[in-house]
């Protein structure tokens, strides 16, 4: 295996920029959940949406718009005819229509004013969409009722000329509910979420440094200090546990149902729950730097992130406002040429109307957002929307051996001198020196093994490490280094190639002990194959994708393991350089899913389709990542694959519906079915599309993630 290859210590990104990273956990259960949705205002309201053209909406006002705005409509819906006719309980008088045009014009205003602020920047960047289509429903059917009142109670055109008032009242709320409806759909789907940041106690038990013990405010919690953790408690933060050992349930953060047995030196998950055991730990991350504030940016940062399917039920909606204009257009023309203006313009107005794309502008967001929520409880943190969407055109997955399908767990099966001026114990020694600041899987092999033999590990001087090849240091003023073979056979080296061979085909990663060039000795480690590897490499066939193992490690354990879990194509003794080209070469062929979980799989996973880094608690590579799965578990790989193939499949559900709804409804309101006695009146598709609104919120939230069988 090449040395630090596949190293798993990677720290979890800190964004300056993050509002959330000034607040402790416990604040961030109310604060900024993503601009797209959900946002705090000064007054203590849940969340704010995208109206449209980046123009925000608090929930609070949205809430407010549409209380005040139904409270108009109801002397309107009692002075109004509604499509054209009077209802027995509406009323009348001298100047009723009016008073009603004084509300409709009130309500129009303060009810549409979302509408028209989205409208407003959509047509600034040259892109009309939802927003304006919305603009231009409501705009027509206002602009032609006062036309309607002018010419019927100033001008006294004959005939009556009806107006839309009752349609424009209606349709006005019945938006602004779709929007409330739709602000509650996707906060309550990203409940579950928010639910991660209410998993920290509220104090921790800091112990003092004579030995007391002080119950301290979570907020007040620092890096650096030592916590007392009891039986059955939450952990208060993320550490590392110095003295004690006790089987830790993270089910809550991970996903993972079985607890997870911790010992001296291992990490816990502040917001896990801790089983029987007592310990102490060291407090390693707190605040905006725990592990669960950076689960909340990444749900923040997924809500933000612009996906392909959104941008382009955009371009539907852009299309359906020149299809709306353009039919709206030719309807009048062609209604005024066949009968009057009185008759064009009603057409006209219907088709403006209908053209609202509500259920379009819902179709996607709902499902991300129930999608998102869904990840996040299962340990799968989606960091990269767009990565969902390239699924279903994966050719190949292309996939690291130590930490990704192996336990990263090594043990050293031989030690071997090859130099007789040095013993095995020596070898050893000089080995765990070199190896003390390390926590690359072999490293704590060695020390592990150092430990077991009584020696004293004293830190090496001068240490520096060369990517992909070794770990070098001084020691009594000599410089020493632990490096793969491939070390050797760049320098030169020579080396019992059939002692390596046998070794390898063992199974085991071997480093070799070197001092300019000679090579002094060596340590074969043995690991073990993941539980559910072989099932998860079966499970990529069945789905039609190639796996790949791609490995620093020499070929013939690379070829063992990969035999072990059912993988024909290896690609062994690679640099990351040579990983992120072979990538690039396999992209020439199809879609790349890479799965990593070291900090030099970074430019593989940068460079994928789809990059998937694998790992646990803090020590997650995620900063070229799209996709995380926390639990280091490659089940989840397949978890992933299934929840990302519903998810399209609820989008492409929604899109067919939004837009089929406006392909079906526009060409009726212009009148395509006159000719038989049928006419779409603007009130009956306003409520055919809030229906539409409902439905696609429905369909959104019966997503689910099914175990999968495989």
């Amino acid at each position: 295996m090449t040395k630090h290859d596949e190293s798993t210590q990677m720290a979890m990104p800190h964004d300056p920029k993050n509002t959330t990273q000034s607040m402790d956990m416990s604040q961030m259960a109310h604060s900024s959940m993503g601009h797209d949705h959900m946002q705090m205002n000064g007054h203590g309201d849940m969340g704010s949406m995208d109206m449209g053209g980046g123009h925000m909406m608090h929930m609070g006002n949205l809430r407010r718009k549409f209380w005040v705005s139904l409270i108009l409509t109801i002397p309107i819906i009692l002075l109004s005819p509604m499509m054209g006719m009077r209802l027995p309980f509406q009323l009348t008088f001298p100047g009723s229509d009016w008073v009603v045009a004084l509300i409709g014009s009130v309500l129009f205003f303060y009810g549409g004013a979302p509408f028209f602020s989205g409208a407003k920047a959509e047509l600034a960047q040259k892109k009309p969409a939802m927003m304006t289509l919305i603009t231009m429903g409501i705009g027509v059917a206002y602009v032609y009722s006062i036309y309607a009142v002018i010419a019927n109670d100033a001008l006294h055109v004959t005939p009556v000329v009806t107006d839309f008032f009752w349609e424009l009242a209606t349709l006005i709320d019945i938006m602004l509910l779709g929007h409330w409806i739709e602000m509650n759909t996707v906060m309550n789907a990203g409940s579950a979420v928010d639910s991660l940041s209410k998993l920290l106690p509220q104090t921790a038990h800091v112990i003092a440094a004579d030995g007391s013990v002080q119950d301290v405010a979570l907020r007040d919690l620092q890096v650096g200090q030592t916590v007392a953790v009891r039986a059955g408690e939450q952990i208060p933060a993320d550490a590392t546990i110095l003295t004690g050992r006790s089987a830790i349930n993270e089910s809550l953060v991970t996903g993972e149902s079985k607890a997870v047995t911790k010992a001296v030196g291992d990490a816990v998950i502040g917001g896990s729950v801790n089983g029987t055991g007592t310990f102490t730990a060291k407090v390693t991350g707190t605040g905006d730097s725990g592990y669960l504030a950076q689960v909340m940016d990444l749900i923040q940062n997924a809500k933000q992130a612009k996906s392909q399917s959104e941008n382009l039920a955009n371009r539907v909606a852009g299309y359906l406002f020149y299809a709306a204009l353009f039919v709206g257009i030719l309807a009048f023309i062609v209604w005024l040429n066949l009968t009057s203006l009185a008759v064009a313009l009603p057409v006209a107005v219907a088709v403006f109307v209908i053209a609202c794309p509500h259920a379009l502008g819902l179709a996607v967001p709902l499902v991300v957002a129930r999608s998102t929520a869904l990840a996040a409880q299962n340990g799968l943190l989606i960091r990269n929307r767009d990565a969902m969407e390239r699924v279903n055109q994966l050719k190949f997955a292309l996939m690291d051996k130590t930490g990704t399908l192996t336990q990263g767990h090594f043990q050293v099966n031989h030690l071997l001198s090859l130099d007789a001026a040095y013993s095995e114990t020596s070898v050893l020694q000089l080995m765990a020196n070199l190896e003390s600041g390390s926590s690359h899987p072999l490293a704590t092999g060695i020390l592990t093994a150092a430990k077991a033999a009584k020696l004293t590990v004293t830190a090496a001087t001068e240490t520096h490490q060369e990517t992909g090849l070794g770990q070098f240091g001084t020691i009594d003023g000599t410089t020493y280094g632990v490096v793969a073979v491939s070390y050797l056979d760049q320098h030169h080296l020579a080396y019992d190639q059939a002692q390596f061979k046998t070794l390898a085909a063992e199974g085991n990663s071997i480093s070799f002990l070197v001092a300019g060039e000679r090579v002094l000795g060596l340590v074969a480690q043995g690991d073990q194959i993941k539980p559910h590897a072989q099932q998860m490499v079966a499970a990529l066939k069945r789905r039609g994708i190639t796996p790949v193992m791609l490995t620093g490690d020499n070929q013939e354990t690379a070829d063992k393991v990969a035999h072990a879990i059912g993988i024909e194509h290896v690609e062994a003794r690679l640099l990351p350089e040579d990983k992120e080209r072979l990538v690039h070469q396999y992209q020439a062929k199809g879609q790349v899913l890479f799965i990593g979980d070291g900090v030099n799989d970074a430019p593989s996973l940068a460079r994928a389709d789809v990059g998937m880094a694998i790992g646990s608690g803090t020590d997650v590579a995620i900063e070229s990542a799209d996709i995380i799965l926390v639990a280091s578990d490659p089940a989840d790989v397949i978890r992933f694959l299934d929840l990302a193939r519903a998810t399209n499949r609820k989008m492409t559900e929604n899109l067919w519906w939004g837009a089929g709804y406006n392909l079906i409804a526009i060409p009726l309101a212009a009148g395509v079915l006159a000719p038989i006695g049928f006419m779409l009146d603007p009130m009956v598709g306003a409520v055919v599309m809030s229906l539409s609104t409902i439905i696609v919120a429905i369909n959104a939230m019966t997503l689910r993630l099914k175990r999968s069988a495989d």
